[in-house]
């Protein structure tokens, strides 16, 4: 599938999209999104929550393990949050380590404008016998 595609697909994910995730690219194990922090992403700390950093993450990992035709479900996540961010866009990108008929890992990396590692995440996921398929017009669109 290209990022086309798994944008049109993952559209549906409402959270992601009312936290202001944009997904810049995926195709073939790997993808690529970033989060434009804002006030409502920071906690009491002044810092960018864990769980807008595991949202994006985990939103990440979705589209790469998509990414390859079949619909995905997940099994297992772990986050390690290595360094604080306060603003500015952030950057996760996944890459597939592993993927068997059933079962695909993949290590994702979150970075800030200047290239510096924020978190590490690890997920697992259970890929289905259903391939996806794109509406030809999404709703409420020409």
């Amino acid at each position: 599938m290209d990022t086309a595609a798994l944008q049109e697909i993952f559209r549906q994910d409402r959270f992601a999209a009312h936290v202001g995730i944009e997904i810049l690219e995926g195709e073939g194990g790997h993808a690529r999104a970033q989060l434009v922090v804002q006030p409502h992403h920071l906690n009491g700390l002044g810092t960018v929550q864990g769980g807008a950093l595991f949202t994006l993450a985990d939103l990440v990992f979705a589209v790469a393990v998509n990414s390859r035709g079949l619909k995905a479900t997940g099994l297992h996540a772990s986050i390690n949050w290595l360094k604080p961010a306060r603003a500015g866009t952030l950057f996760a990108e996944a890459v597939e380590v592993s993927c068997s008929r059933r079962i695909a890992t993949y290590s994702v990396r979150i970075t800030d404008e200047q290239g510096g590692l924020l978190a590490t995440f690890q997920g697992t996921g259970y890929r289905l016998d259903e391939a996806w398929t794109v509406p030809a017009c999404p709703e409420g669109r020409p």
